[in-house]
């Protein structure tokens, strides 16, 4: 096969749409990876994706219409890692809600694959999502994900739907109710726990409720995360369908 110009044209439309999605979708995106590591990954996917994608030559005039869907390219394939990945974040916030119930949360730390500030029990939630899809397999799952889209998107015809923020919508409004789903339990047994003091407070006023509280609190919270700790592969699970759902509904946008 003669590697032609419209060759290298197509190779690097491929690349630059691998690149945008490896640089934010879940697991690739995480910032303790070599930044060497995910271009040499993108370099070796599109070199197999290169050979197993239709191609259809371009019109275009000029250099600026060449690199205007180059950046288009880079977009669609952003904005489908991004898709997948915000509905990651869905633990940090449930884990970060059940810091501040029990307690917890005045103990922050520095998430070394994200460099932002979060909790205890969220980097807890995290990585053990973060395990289970790999264990799952999940990321083989994107990778496909992404290979495909070349058949449901053809290179150079990528257009973003500017509706495409009512998909964003409609996961922020449901990443609340994931997230308190996620919390209930906790919630749960604190409340019941605010109730006894509250309770105790009226009956023996003499006590000091707030060293006991937040002592009683921590207990209940961590006995609570112990019993459930079963419910994490589910939790998982839901989350890996919400990814799932969210990179397939980013498709019907950019095409």
């Amino acid at each position: 096969m003669t590697f032609t110009i419209e060759n290298f044209e197509a190779f690097v439309l491929i690349f630059v749409r691998l690149t945008g999605f490896v640089f934010t979708a879940p697991f690739f995106s995480l910032r303790n990876i070599p930044r060497r590591v995910k271009a040499g990954l993108s370099i070796f996917m599109t070199a197999i994706v290169f050979y197993n994608v239709p191609y259809a030559p371009l019109e275009y005039a000029s250099v600026i219409e060449y690199s205007a869907i180059i950046i288009k390219e880079a977009l669609a394939g952003a904005i489908m890692g991004f898709f997948a990945n915000i509905a990651y974040q869905v633990v940090s916030f449930a884990g970060q809600m059940i810091d501040t119930e029990i307690g917890f949360s005045m103990v922050n730390e520095i998430d070394p694959t994200s460099q932002v500030q979060t909790t205890i029990t969220a980097n807890l939630y995290g990585y053990a999502v973060l395990l289970i899809m790999l264990v799952t397999n999940l990321h083989h799952y994107f990778i496909r994900a992404i290979s495909d889209s070349f058949q449901i998107i053809p290179l150079g015809r990528a257009t973003i739907d500017p509706n495409i923020y009512e998909l964003m919508k409609m996961f922020v409004k449901e990443y609340f109710i994931i997230g308190f789903r996620i919390v209930l339990p906790v919630f749960a047994a604190i409340l019941v726990v605010n109730a006894i003091l509250a309770i105790l407070s009226k009956i023996a006023p003499q006590m000091n409720m707030f060293v006991i509280g937040m002592q009683l609190k921590i207990f209940v919270g961590l006995f609570v995360m112990v019993l459930i700790i079963d419910m994490i592969p589910s939790v998982a699970d839901f989350i890996f369908n919400e990814m799932k759902r969210l990179l397939e509904a980013s498709f019907g946008y950019l095409y």
